[in-house]
């Protein structure tokens, strides 16, 4: 019998270059705030967790509260930053992240992860790393389905220092651990050259 070839479909390969990070953000997106939430929000709900405990919870931030967000931030880091020039670049750096259309705010349910640790004691110390595994999976899932729409994206990682602040600001349940920020919008300038490492360097492939 004759061995029909088959070729790897790669589909899917491409949809995940189309995922990068995108620094310079505009307003011009096309879909409207309800239809871009309702994706962010399916996204997360496909993704996968540690015995579909979906300890993944998201803020969606649109407008004026994902301005309050990089406010925020800017005043935060105004106490880390040596001296006034440096705060120039600090600021003009958040500024790019607020000039998107939203921010998504992405969090763990810390009371599921304890819930689940006392429930299932043997897997306990486990519990905090599939937890952080999850929000991953949704991150990635949610930007590359920006992607696919033609809306940029980065993440970002302001968290411990914002923590308290944007609890009291966006009323974020206590047991909300924000895990990163992922501002959005229109790809007003494309994402630079990317490299790769060898693959001998990377891969190692046993037959």
């Amino acid at each position: 019998m004759k061995e029909v070839s088959h070729t790897v479909n790669q589909d899917y390969i491409e949809t995940i270059k189309k995922r990068r990070s995108i620094y310079a953000l505009g307003k011009n997106v096309a879909d409207n705030n309800e239809d871009i939430a309702q994706l962010i929000q399916s996204a997360i709900k496909e993704s996968p967790s540690s015995f579909n405990n979906q300890t993944v919870r998201a803020a969606i931030l649109f407008g004026e509260s994902s301005d309050k967000l990089w406010e925020i931030v800017a005043e935060r880091l105004k106490s880390e930053v040596p001296d006034e020039e440096s705060y120039k670049a600090t600021r003009q750096k958040v500024d790019s992240f607020k000039a998107g259309v939203g921010t998504i705010l992405f969090l763990t349910d810390d009371d599921i992860v304890q819930q689940y640790q006392e429930q299932l004691s043997l897997y306990a110390e486990n519990f905090p790393i599939w937890a952080d595994q999850a929000n991953g999976m949704a991150q990635i899932n949610v930007w590359q389905a920006l992607a696919a729409n033609d809306i940029g994206a980065s993440l970002q990682h302001y968290n411990p220092l914002i923590d308290d602040d944007v609890h009291t600001a966006f009323d974020i349940p206590e047991s909300w651990n924000l895990r990163g920020q992922m501002p959005f919008g229109s790809i007003e300038a494309p994402a630079g050259t990317k490299e790769y490492m060898t693959d001998d360097a990377r891969f190692k492939i046993f037959k």
